[in-house]
């Protein structure tokens, strides 16, 4: 017999062969969630199994019956509330976040770190729903318990208003019947136990980003620079045009020139010509130069590192509010200091780990920026929000932190709007991106080459962990964090030089 959980059930209900390929090819699996992610998950499941008060916990065992035998105990209680609540039924099994037994009435809660309600939520729900009242309890309730987007933290957390409960009861009785074929569905395939006949579909990217697409892709003969491979492109976009058969970039370009409505956009056309007709780069000194001379004079580059938690523990932050914690910022006085790298000044802040970091960055803020000037940042518009945000925590400090964010110009925009484009950036604008396409060859600009710390999320975990590291390790970690978050701005200075080089020929200082 094939054995079932809630999260197989989830997955079988989003596509069968996740489960098979998770049992015969776990190998060929994609991480699609980083352990953060996951971690945020269980932090928030755990906070939320005291919203009605004192509970009994049942423990993870690998032994699945001994999770059972210890909720049928606590089941004695007349009226009780039990977290981890275990069941099993004819080979489905579940554990109960939250399980509220009441006058022998059973309330189901699943607790969720979203803010917001998925329908695969609902079919998680739905399924427990499924084994509770197959084994003849009266589950009178069935409720989703995720988190309010809009609760602000006062000094004390408050998970009345932390966590909003949604009645999903009526919704999961009616698709019984369904939980119940889908079961058999899934039980029939996984037992049959044949090699699947791969389908592309648009379930291979909802509810979540399947680990096994390139597998499936690789099974269906779909090769690099394939419509799935089009940046910016909607999914469901992909799905239709593969379809119609149209799957290689080749595909694409025939397909969009001979139809009387173009399928492809300005950008996708740009990608895939880049590709099908080996375009060199594409400059447009026009647009660039138009970019440039916007510029001011002193100019500063700024990147901030955040982190983020489903639990706001500061004052005044929402659940998964982006809180700064580090910032470089290099100074170019004038734009002659890019003939000699080594003129530009870099200047840095990185907050002590374990205490509330945003009012030491704002004043740095406000210490190394004056206001009135030039800043610059890539992909501006998530530096302008932290700025929003440290200007609404601070009002003393609002007037010159909002200077800041509405003097910001944006990097990104020469190579949004495809004023710079090479194959090597694949229809994206990303500095990762387009760092590696201005300069190939330049080991001084590969972030594989940092220790530690290698992008945005890993900087945001390792910060949150230096609390709980030796004063030996801390200092390790700090120094790497530094040397990342310096290369965001150092190489922003030498994108900025590079798009002087391409449009006014602005040569370098030879040493």
């Amino acid at each position: 017999m094939y054995y079932l959980s809630k999260s197989k059930y989830c997955k079988g209900v989003q596509c069968k062969d996740i489960l098979y390929y998770d049992k015969h090819n776990p190998e060929d699996a994609v991480e699609t969630a980083n352990s953060s992610v996951l971690d945020n998950g269980t932090e928030v499941g755990e906070l939320a199994r005291g919203i009605f008060g004192d509970y009994l916990n049942v423990s993870f065992n690998e032994d699945l019956s001994k999770m059972i035998e210890e909720t049928n105990k606590y089941l004695e209680n007349d009226n009780c509330i039990i977290t981890e609540a275990s069941f099993n039924y004819d080979g489905n099994f579940c554990s109960v976040d939250i399980l509220v037994k009441k006058n022998d009435k059973y309330y189901i809660y699943e607790v969720k770190s979203s803010s917001e309600i998925k329908d695969i939520y609902v079919d998680d729900l739905s399924y427990q729903v499924y084994v509770l009242r197959s084994l003849g309890l009266n589950v009178d309730g069935a409720y989703l318990v995720h988190i309010n987007s809009d609760y602000v933290r006062g000094e004390e957390l408050e998970l009345d208003k932390l966590f909003t409960i949604e009645d999903l009861t009526d919704i999961a009785l009616i698709k019984q019947d369904e939980v119940k074929d889908k079961i058999k569905e899934i039980k029939d395939y996984m037992e049959e136990d044949k090699e699947p006949i791969v389908e592309i579909d648009n379930k291979c990217n909802s509810p979540y980003a399947c680990p096994y697409f390139e597998l499936c892709k690789r099974k269906v003969g779909i090769k690099d620079n394939s419509v799935f491979d089009l940046s910016g492109t909607r999914f469901s976009k992909k799905i239709k045009l593969y379809k119609q058969g149209i799957i290689t970039f080749s595909d694409l370009l025939d397909s969009n020139n001979r139809s009387r409505k173009p399928i492809l956009t300005d950008k996708e056309k740009l990608q895939v010509e880049g590709v099908v007709l080996d375009i060199d780069d594409i400059i447009n000194t026009d647009e660039i130069r138009e970019f440039l001379d916007s510029l001011t004079y002193p100019l500063y580059l700024l990147d901030f590192e955040t982190y983020m938690q489903p639990i706001p523990e500061l004052v005044g932050t929402r659940p998964n509010q982006q809180i700064p914690f580090q910032y470089s910022l290099h100074v170019i006085n004038s734009k002659e200091d890019l003939k000699d790298l080594d003129n530009i000044e870099h200047k840095e802040f990185l907050a002590e780990a374990g205490v509330d970091p945003r009012r030491s960055i704002a004043e740095a803020l406000v210490r190394d920026i004056p206001m009135n000037v030039c800043s610059m940042a890539y992909n501006k518009s998530f530096e302008q929000g932290r700025l929003r945000e440290l200007a609404i925590a601070f009002p003393d400090l609002s007037e010159h932190l909002l200077n800041i964010r509405d003097n910001m110009v944006d990097l990104a925009e020469p190579f949004q709007k495809k004023s710079y484009y090479n194959n090597s950036m694949e229809g994206k604008h990303t500095i990762k991106l387009v760092l590696p396409a201005l300069f190939p060859d330049d080991p001084s600009l590969d972030y594989h080459n940092l220790d530690q710390v290698h992008n945005g999320g890993e900087a945001m975990s390792i910060f949150l962990e230096m609390r709980n590291m030796s004063s030996k390790e801390v200092e390790v970690t700090r120094n790497n964090l530094l040397k990342y978050c310096q290369l965001d701005t150092f190489a922003m200075v030498k994108i900025l030089s590079k798009l002087y080089e391409v449009s006014y020929s602005i040569k370098k200082k030879v040493k």
